[in-house]
């Protein structure tokens, strides 16, 4: 089995690419110098992905929301025991999240690097639920949820999604609902794990201090084949309006929070030079270099500690978002709608281009002397169908008249600000 190398023809960096007989896809990103080493074995299955198609079935079906969610927590647990506890005898840390995307699953080490893979890739490919342990798990997910309903910072972003999408399961919460919960069973458990952890519909993703040859024995021992099964997303068709303009809750805050931004319809994914172009507009228009941010900050509307800016996007959905604490939302909110209205009227200057630009391939740079951030963007990059390699030659290419073109997404009409004030 020979891989694909892909090396970044800038940094000098290289991934091995290897397609595995069991269907699993392997990118190994070796570091020569550092000790430690972050592995992340992935599913493409996300929250989102409440309705799904298998390729050996006519008819799509619908499951309850959060069983990405549930379904992570219970393959932690089998009949040899708790999968923390064999990380922890090995001298691994490990850990798990389930994105609107993708559900991972991390450790990361210093020392019996390929014992820890061994008990990854055990525990991921052994699933085991019986009404007990199920039933179990529902009440600690339960209060898992009523803990996040009462953090403002996930309750203004919820409600910011749930006004800005009609239909599109992004506005569900990732873990589900109380009801929605109360729903899942062993059976569905079972039919969405041999649905989306399919090997060929998964990713493993080592990135650090290793030998690439004694990683693919590993996998050549541990891997089970999985039959050539894949799934389709379904999604409704989600309109290009906005639910509606503005959402307000009161919690137990001492200043207000916000979440603000524009929907964008143009998705559903976009290539390395789309992606490079939004992230460079974003950067310009809302980095701490930015005169935006320091009219905030003169204004007393925002601090350098909360104030953020992003570009959220998934299967489907895709918003530029800017947040964080203010003691007036709306007046903080004006100022970012004219600078959008300003950057989509007169285009950007090109010392504030190339200002940006520079930032974010420095970001970049950075980010490939850290394992875990290396692991991140891997398997972030397998499950969109792109490549790092390829997101940093674009930024280093692109021109201003390519960024220019992006803010174009800045529409009035699909605007969202949420808002959370103190009771």
């Amino acid at each position: 089995m020979e891989p694909e190398l892909v090396r970044s023809r800038r940094t000098g960096d290289c991934c091995y690419k290897y397609r595995h007989p069991s269907g699993l896809s392997v990118y190994l990103h070796p570091k020569e110098r550092g000790s430690a080493t972050q592995v992340i074995f992935g599913a493409r299955y996300g929250s989102v992905d409440n309705c799904f198609q298998r390729s050996d079935e006519s008819e799509p079906q619908t499951v309850p929301e959060g069983i990405a969610h549930y379904l992570e927590h219970k393959l932690f647990e089998s009949e040899e025991g708790d999968a923390f506890a064999r990380f922890a005898s090995v001298g691994a840390n490990a850990n798990a999240y389930t994105g609107y995307d993708s559900t991972c699953y991390v450790f990361s080490c210093t020392d019996r690097l390929y014992e820890s893979l061994e008990i990854l890739l055990d525990f991921v490919q052994s699933p085991y639920f019986t009404q007990e342990t199920v039933a179990k798990e529902r009440g600690i997910i339960a209060q898992e949820i009523k803990m996040y309903d009462d953090l403002p910072s996930w309750r203004v972003f919820s409600n910011y999604l749930r006004a800005m999408y009609h239909r599109h399961p992004v506005r569900e919460d990732a873990a589900g609902t109380a009801e929605s919960i109360e729903k899942i069973t062993p059976e569905l458990l079972y039919r969405c794990y041999h649905t989306f952890y399919n090997l060929n519909n998964m990713a493993l993703v080592v990135a650090g201090r290793f030998d690439p040859q004694r990683v693919m024995e590993v996998c050549g021992r541990m891997l089970k084949p999985c039959p050539p099964v894949m799934v389709r997303r379904v999604f409704p068709e989600e309109p290009e309006t906005v639910v509606r303009a503005f959402v307000e809750e009161k919690l137990s805050v001492s200043m207000p929070v916000f979440q603000f931004g524009y929907k964008d319809q143009r998705g559903p994914l976009r290539s390395e030079q789309e992606l490079a172009a939004v992230n460079v507009v974003l950067e310009v228009m809302a980095s701490d270099a930015s005169p935006l941010f320091r009219r905030l900050l003169d204004a007393g509307l925002a601090n350098d500690s909360s104030f953020s800016y992003q570009l959220f996007e998934g299967p489907g959905f895709a918003t530029a978002m800017f947040g964080g604490e203010s003691r007036d939302p709306e007046a903080a909110v004006a100022m970012i709608r004219e600078e959008a209205a300003r950057l989509a009227r007169q285009g950007i200057e090109r010392a504030d281009f190339e200002r940006a630009k520079r930032s974010l391939y420095g970001d970049c740079i950075a980010a490939l002397n850290s394992p875990a951030s290396i692991a991140n963007w891997l398997i972030d990059s397998a499950f969109r169908g792109q490549d790092m390699f390829a997101y940093i030659d674009a930024l280093a290419e692109l021109r201003l008249e390519q960024a220019v073109k992006q803010c174009a997404l800045f529409r009035e009409d699909r605007s969202v600000l949420s808002v959370i004030n103190p009771c």
